[in-house]
């Protein structure tokens, strides 16, 4: 189904609503605040919960300083 519905000039578009892969709820893709899954989540909670973190947070993530990795890998004996 397409075309346009609803009062006003452009009307609501069919083909711009989705239904949110973790929740069910139907939405308008475009005004997702979903940053990088738009067409797949309804919002960035919905990412989040779906994935445990949001794709936006893991672009930028930084890894850890090499300090922090040092400490954090067990160390070995020498034989």
């Amino acid at each position: 189904m397409s075309g346009a519905i609803g009062p006003g000039s452009e009307g609501m578009n069919l083909e711009h609503i989705k239904t949110c892969v973790r929740c069910g709820l139907r939405y308008d893709w475009r005004r997702s605040s979903s940053t990088s899954l738009k067409m797949t989540y309804c919002s960035h909670l919905c990412e989040a919960g779906d994935l445990g973190f949001t794709l936006e947070a893991l672009l930028h993530a930084e890894p850890p300083a090499k300090t922090e990795v040092e400490a954090s890998e067990p160390e070995t004996a020498a034989i």
